[in-house]
């Protein structure tokens, strides 16, 4: 090992929850060194110390990666993010370890070849938080709902409204005569239910709160069936637009264009990849459901549907909630949908 190098090094970093491996190299792929350390600030220092002057660092974007990448750029290194999709290909090796999986990310790397994942800035994280934090908490809040609906199916009572936890729901619960530890777990579950809502308002509160000023926010609202919290959602999930070309990239790493294979004479277009963000896919569509008649992704689903059948409704959604992501892409780019003006 040439531990008198001086020109820029790579390094590679297989990062996991407890420990880290570090694989320094030159930029000819000569190998300087290896350590395995604890994930210590201190450690990192220690190590990244022997690295040079601003070295090229690669880790992938595994699990809890934020607190790593701020660090490193801290430390002067110029951080890749490697896309764990793009480096799914190690498992082709007889003998997988955390040295050559570091090592390997270095070589993708200096050879140009890396495929990389965007490093969101640290005020683009914590909206991302605050956005992610509040579709987690709807989601367990449902799994409560559900959980009262399961207790009044199993006592045999049948719901008469349309929402359980509107006014006359409400009454209902409250009056319906149920065993007493029926009783004690529908009275258990409202409470945590009330408490969940009570969560849900105010992280929606401070999300509006950090988008007022947005122009991107305030512009991907005038998308039809995009309200504040879908918008946010966007907002929050996409962040810098412009590190898309064009609206079609945008729709591919949403994961709403379908898989392409070609060999050959043979092509096959199969279903959509489902790639990227699963928020932002799931806005889409709850947009597009929300949008009125008439409008230009409704078009788009309404022509679907009459060439192909009601069959056909779930692709039709999906088709459309490409066309809606292509708005939002002129939105956040523009601060302004040309395609809805001509339209209207």
């Amino acid at each position: 090992m040439n531990e008198e190098y001086v020109g820029q090094q790579i390094v590679g970093i297989d990062l996991h929850r407890h420990r880290s491996v570090l694989v320094r190299m030159t930029e000819s792929g000569e190998r300087l060194g290896g350590v395995r350390i604890n994930n210590d600030p201190y450690a990192f220092r220690s190590v990244m110390a022997e690295a040079g002057v601003h070295p090229e660092v690669v880790l992938e974007a595994t699990y809890g990666w934020y607190w790593a990448a701020d660090l490193l750029a801290e430390l002067g290194a110029e951080v890749h993010l490697a896309h764990p999709l793009g480096v799914k290909g190690f498992a082709y090796r007889r003998v997988k370890n955390d040295f050559r999986d570091a090592a390997d990310l270095a070589d993708l790397l200096r050879m140009g070849r890396l495929p990389e994942a965007w490093i969101a800035p640290p005020a683009v994280r914590e909206l991302r938080e605050l956005v992610r934090h509040r579709a987690k908490l709807v989601h367990l809040c449902t799994s409560l709902r559900c959980q009262v609906h399961a207790v009044l199916a199993g006592q045999g009572i049948t719901v008469p409204v349309s929402d359980l936890f509107g006014v006359r729901g409400s009454k209902l619960l409250r009056e319906v005569q149920l065993p007493a530890a029926c009783r004690y777990r529908v009275d258990s579950l409202l409470q945590l239910i009330a408490a969940f809502d009570r969560e849900i308002t105010q992280t929606a509160q401070l999300t509006s709160d950090r988008l007022r000023d947005d122009p991107g926010y305030a512009a991907v609202r005038t998308v039809p069936g995009v309200g504040p919290i879908l918008g946010a959602v966007f907002v929050a999930e996409i962040g810098d637009v412009h590190r898309f070309a064009r609206a079609e990239q945008l729709t591919s790493w949403a994961g709403l264009t379908p898989k392409h294979y070609e060999s050959d004479k043979t092509v096959h277009r199969g279903r959509i990849t489902k790639q990227g963000s699963r928020l932002v896919r799931w806005a889409a569509v709850e947009a597009v459901q929300h949008a009125p008649a008439g409008t230009p992704m409704k078009q788009v689903r309404d022509r679907i549907v009459a060439r192909r059948g009601k069959d056909a409704s779930h692709i039709a959604t999906v088709a459309a909630a490409r066309e809606l992501v292509e708005m939002v892409f002129y939105a956040l780019r523009d601060h302004h949908v040309r395609r809805l003006t001509k339209a209207a």
